[in-house]
């Protein structure tokens, strides 16, 4: 099971951590408390952290083909959340 984490720096990673998990649980079981959250995706569980920094993601993915779907996934919904700070997606890493 391959486990990538991605990370942003930005002053409002609760922000966008709160965002998301609300975004997100419209669809799946996701749930968030100050600085943590949680997305239970199909191809994995997403546990986030925020910080004063930034907001970091450690997805544990099912498949290395999911990977792919699993960035698209956080990438796509950050960059319109934070449209206001230009970010573009995380910088993911495999862990």
């Amino acid at each position: 099971m391959p486990t990538i984490i991605g990370r942003i720096e930005t002053e409002n990673g609760a922000k966008y951590l709160t965002q998301l998990c609300k975004h997100f649980a419209h669809k799946i079981d996701a749930e968030y408390d100050g600085n943590h959250g949680r997305a239970d995706f199909v191809f994995g569980p997403a546990i986030m952290e925020a910080d004063p920094q930034g907001l970091t993601i450690r997805f544990e993915v099912d498949k290395d083909e999911n990977v792919p779907a699993a960035k698209g996934v956080i990438d796509n919904h950050l960059v319109t959340f934070a449209h206001r700070e230009n970010i573009q997606g995380m910088q993911w890493a495999a862990a």
